[in-house]
C-alpha cells in the first residue's frame, strides 16, 4: 500500500500566451488544432509535477470549442489534477481568452486529459495518493470518477451491440440512411 500522500494543489498551473497570426486557420481564427497543442503541454506539466515523474497522455476526453479565439487575445489556460488512479491522473484544463484592450474574458473549451506516469524505461509507474484539501477538489474528484465510470459502462454497452441486427439497420432507416452492402 502507498502511503506517499501529495496535495492536489501541487498540481496547479496557470499559463498565458497572446495569440499570433501565426496560430491562425483558414477562416482567421486561432487553430483548434494549436490550442490542443497547448492543452496537451499544461496536461503534461501538471501530471508530472504531481507525479514528479514523466507522464504521457492516455486519453483526451470530449473537447468542445464553445467560443473562437481571435488574433490578438490573451490566451490563459488552468490546468490541475482533479483524480489519481494508481499510474495515472485525470487532469482537467479550463481555457479563457481575454480580449487585452477591451478585458473581456470568455470561456473557450474545458477539456480533461488523462496521464500516465512512466519511469525512465517507459513503464508504468505509481504515482503518490491525493491528498485532498477543498471541497472543490472532493467535487472535481467525484465528477471525474463518474465521468469514468459512465465511460466504462458505454463502452460496455457498444461492444454488446449487435451492428448488423434489424434494430441496428431499422435505425439507419429511419434516419433516411441506405445501405448497399
Amino acid at each position: 500500500m502507498n502511503n506517499n500522500y501529495k496535495k492536489l494543489t501541487t498540481s496547479r498551473i496557470t499559463i498565458s500566451e497572446l495569440m499570433l497570426p501565426s496560430h491562425t486557420n483558414f477562416s482567421g481564427k486561432i487553430h483548434g488544432g494549436y490550442i490542443l497543442g497547448l492543452m496537451d503541454q499544461i496536461a503534461f506539466a501538471s501530471a508530472s509535477k504531481y507525479s514528479g515523474k514523466y507522464c504521457v497522455t492516455a486519453s483526451v476526453d470530449k473537447v468542445d470549442f464553445l467560443n473562437p479565439i481571435d488574433v490578438g487575445e490573451l490566451v490563459t489556460m488552468k490546468a490541475s489534477v482533479n483524480y489519481v488512479g494508481n499510474s495515472s491522473m485525470v487532469v482537467g484544463i479550463r481555457v479563457t481568452s481575454e480580449n487585452i484592450q477591451t478585458g473581456k474574458i470568455k470561456h473557450c473549451n474545458s477539456s480533461y486529459f488523462t496521464m500516465v506516469a512512466k519511469d525512465e524505461n517507459g513503464t508504468t509507474v505509481s504515482v503518490p495518493r491525493p491528498l485532498i484539501t477543498s471541497l472543490e477538489e472532493v467535487r472535481r474528484f467525484h465528477k471525474t470518477l463518474k465521468r469514468i465510470n459512465f465511460r466504462k459502462r458505454h463502452n460496455q454497452n457498444q461492444e454488446n451491440f449487435n451492428y448488423t441486427s434489424s434494430e441496428a439497420y431499422e435505425t439507419l432507416k429511419s434516419l433516411n440512411v441506405k445501405v448497399d452492402l
